[in-house]
């Protein structure tokens, strides 16, 4: 017997890959459970399911930074709840040092959503009763017919995991010039923050002339993260999404003065924020 639950959550986080450097996302992800009935004439309680998965999911995977244990050229030291990690990728080095909470660890070569989904349910296997044979992760990204970004970021005011330096979001953006969806703005903005790292000013701790450094303390400890500049786009303010929405408000005033302008700026899915200008 089968029980499945079709988008039980979504996790959003970022990974690193050897291509990309830094990379925001948001899954969906779905289980299916194999098993016998047991005397409820159940294979599993489905607020078992759903409670078990959701706390493995938010703890283990949500707003983390995912690396691939297995990708060639990493560098890895722990040592007292810290982890520091370096690789070169095709978009430059990444250097990062945090709490080791802020990081998961995937045995494989690569982040995609077959390798994380094999991971998880084998860390999974002691969750469940003896009566289930097979559990079957999916994890998918919303699907979106028009324009989205990703980006990573981290929000050292945030007393959650937000505060983690390298999560991020898969997030879909609107735009509206004078009352009429702006499909070329829409596109502008995604191709411009494509895999983006979006810093605070007041978080950088150092630059040169090929990198920069963001650094800060929060309540789960010290940060720090050195990206390739070409990574990264700059904000003088947090990067919540409200005000990643009004920035973008903004910018876009100033490339249309003449329009009136709505933004709604996405978290991943199905929230974020809108302003008008």
């Amino acid at each position: 017997m089968h029980l499945f639950v079709e988008q039980l959550t979504n996790v959003d986080f970022s990974y690193l890959d050897a291509q990309r450097g830094i990379v925001g996302e948001t899954w969906w992800a779905s289980a299916i459970l194999e098993g016998a009935l047991n005397d409820e004439s159940m294979v599993c309680d489905f607020g078992i399911v759903k409670k078990t998965l959701r706390n493995w999911l938010d703890t283990e995977l949500d707003h983390r930074l995912l690396v691939p244990a297995q990708l060639p050229g990493l560098t890895l030291e722990q040592s007292n709840d810290r982890i520091e990690l370096s690789v070169e990728t095709a978009r430059g080095r990444v250097t990062m040092n945090a709490p080791a909470q802020a990081v998961t660890l995937i045995d494989a070569e690569s982040i995609t959503a077959k390798s994380v989904a094999d991971w998880s349910v084998k860390q999974l296997t002691t969750y469940f009763p003896d009566s289930i044979d097979q559990l079957t992760l999916d994890f998918t990204p919303e699907a979106i017919s028009g324009a989205f970004y990703h980006y990573s970021h981290g929000l050292k005011k945030h007393s959650g995991n937000c505060q983690r330096i390298a999560h991020g979001h898969r997030s879909r953006i609107q735009i509206w010039l004078d009352g009429e969806r702006s499909d070329s703005e829409e596109e502008y903005w995604a191709d411009l923050w494509r895999d983006i790292y979006i810093g605070s000013t007041e978080d950088l701790k150092h630059e040169s002339d090929s990198d920069l450094t963001f650094a800060y303390t929060a309540e789960q400890g010290q940060f720090e993260l050195t990206l390739d500049r070409k990574h990264c786009y700059m904000m003088e303010t947090d990067s919540t999404v409200e005000l990643i929405a009004d920035h973008l408000a903004s910018a876009i005033k100033l490339r249309h003065p003449a329009s009136d302008v709505c933004v709604r700026a996405f978290e991943g899915v199905n929230k974020g924020a809108m302003v008008e200008r």
